[in-house]
């Protein structure tokens, strides 16, 4: 059994080690988690604004036709939270017309909640008074993305996502909701025998000023996978999802408008590998697979020709015809080199030509492999 002594100190450690516990407060016993709120405070966008009215009869006569009105005054437009607009027949003295009200808040910025009420005296007098109550809606996260597009049609998206406020949050979900193009998987675990353990540890509290990096990897849908070579201009990727909890278990909801890009260019023709290994052993010839994509409008009668470098040696007929490729289609090309250089090659020296008008497009630096030595170090 723990005396009372070892009792304290064992609070108090835990206290220590409570993110959301005030400096200090361990030798109070008291954490931030249980402190009530003193004053009307900060509302964050997302959140969930609710409120308490009660409309009490402080005189000695009964009132009649009572009509309680509960509205929110944005910069932007008035909203109606009252939950009923019918009025009450009457309020005898020492009652009271109770109501609670919601909102979801989504714009920032000063918010006014307006209560009026309107009521009939029993000498048939029709009186009338409001009430305002100022707040401030704050902005709660920063959120910052980034796109970087693979050698494939993958598409990585980095969002940066920074607690701006001054306590700290517990951060209950970061999504990705993909559009319809695309597939999405999170790359936000790592995998420990069954289940996956979330790469910031089991500690899932961000607090104040600090930034964590969210990362997911889109992949077309089958279906637009054959045009994703040709897809130009602004590209919608799909919006993040954001739950959190502040001190006192408020839970706050974002959703990013939907996130674009630009969509590489890649000219009249791209050239991309689908298949290339990572290693390979020195002066062995080794497969490649390569697609090509007509990006243009027109019709192409295309010619294949490789050119050795000075590491780099390709095997098979240089100048071969690959015959007409019609606009957005595509054809997969299997090619054979081998690398007599060690380490890290690029594959380089392709060249294609257009025979209808006599352009021809170079295709250097398309990948890199790693070339080894299969023999001990004095063999090679």
């Amino acid at each position: 059994m723990n005396s009372p002594r070892q009792k304290w100190d064992l609070f108090g450690q835990l206290m220590k080690e409570d993110p959301s516990t005030i400096k200090g407060a361990e030798t109070l016993m008291l954490g931030e988690m249980l402190t009530l709120p003193q004053n009307f405070g900060n509302i964050f966008l997302g959140e969930t604004f609710s409120s308490y009215i009660s409309v009490h009869n402080d005189s000695s006569q009964v009132v009649k036709d009572i009509l309680v009105k509960a509205d929110l005054q944005t910069s932007s437009q008035r909203l109606n939270l009252s939950a009923s607009n019918s009025a009450v027949a009457e309020l005898k003295p020492e009652c009271c017309i109770d109501d609670v009200i919601h909102h979801e808040v989504k714009e920032i910025g000063t918010h006014i909640l307006v209560c009026a009420v309107s009521y009939t005296t029993q000498y048939g007098e029709k009186l009338y008074f409001r009430k305002f109550f100022k707040f401030q809606v704050l902005k709660p996260l920063d959120v910052k993305t980034k796109f970087y597009n693979a050698e494939t049609d993958e598409v990585f998206l980095e969002a940066q996502i920074q607690n701006i406020t001054t306590s700290p949050m517990f951060m209950e979900k970061v999504s990705l909701e993909p559009s319809m193009m695309y597939n999405v998987t999170e790359l936000n675990t790592v995998s420990s025998s069954d289940e996956g353990e979330s790469t910031f540890g089991k500690m899932s509290y961000l607090q104040p000023m600090d930034t964590r990096q969210y990362l997911y990897c889109l992949k077309p849908k089958p279906e637009y996978a054959e045009k994703a070579g040709v897809i130009k201009g602004v590209t919608v990727i799909g919006k993040l999802d954001i739950v959190w909890k502040t001190n006192l278990g408020e839970r706050g909801r974002l959703q990013t408008s939907q996130l674009q890009r630009m969509a590489p260019g890649y000219g009249d023709i791209r050239l991309s590998l689908e298949v290339i290994p990572d290693t390979v052993n020195l002066e062995e010839p080794f497969d490649i697979m390569c697609k090509i994509t007509n990006c243009s409008e027109r019709t192409m009668d295309l010619v294949l020709e490789m050119c050795n470098t000075s590491s780099i040696h390709w095997c098979g007929v240089s100048g071969r015809q690959l015959g007409k490729l019609n606009p957005g289609a595509s054809l997969s090309l299997p090619l054979t080199v081998f690398s007599s250089v060690q380490g890290l090659q690029s594959i380089s020296g392709l060249r294609l030509t257009d025979t209808f008008l006599k352009r021809t497009y170079e295709y250097d630096d398309i990948a890199q492999v790693c070339v080894v030595c299969p023999f001990k170090s004095n063999e090679c």
